[in-house]
């Protein structure tokens, strides 16, 4: 009976970071890419002079800050496993350890 638990944990851990990696990170890019026409001003299909709104620059800056920095772990966490490493968060930033 153990064993069923055990195997509706780890799908449910897939499942989430599934949901998380597959869908949650573009889904930040695309909110950055909309908030960066949001700070362009204006509007894509009527040609209007409408002011540039910077709250809208730095929300889309945020978003790609975020999506690089979910890549670059996410490309670290493989090549440290490939290399017989951990990645740690212990010390309350990303360190690579022995396993």
């Amino acid at each position: 009976m153990h064993n069923v638990e055990f195997a509706l944990e780890a799908a449910w851990q897939v499942l989430a970071m599934g949901l998380l990696l597959g869908a949650g990170l573009p889904a930040v890019f695309a909110i950055g890419i909309r908030a960066m026409a949001y700070g362009a001003g204006g509007a894509a299909e009527v040609d209007t002079t409408a002011a540039a709104h910077p709250v809208g620059r730095v929300l889309g800056w945020t978003c790609f800050a975020v999506v690089v920095i979910g890549v670059v772990l996410g490309i670290t966490y493989i090549v440290a496993s490939g290399l017989g490493l951990e990645l740690s968060f212990g010390h309350g930033y990303p360190t690579l350890e022995e396993k």
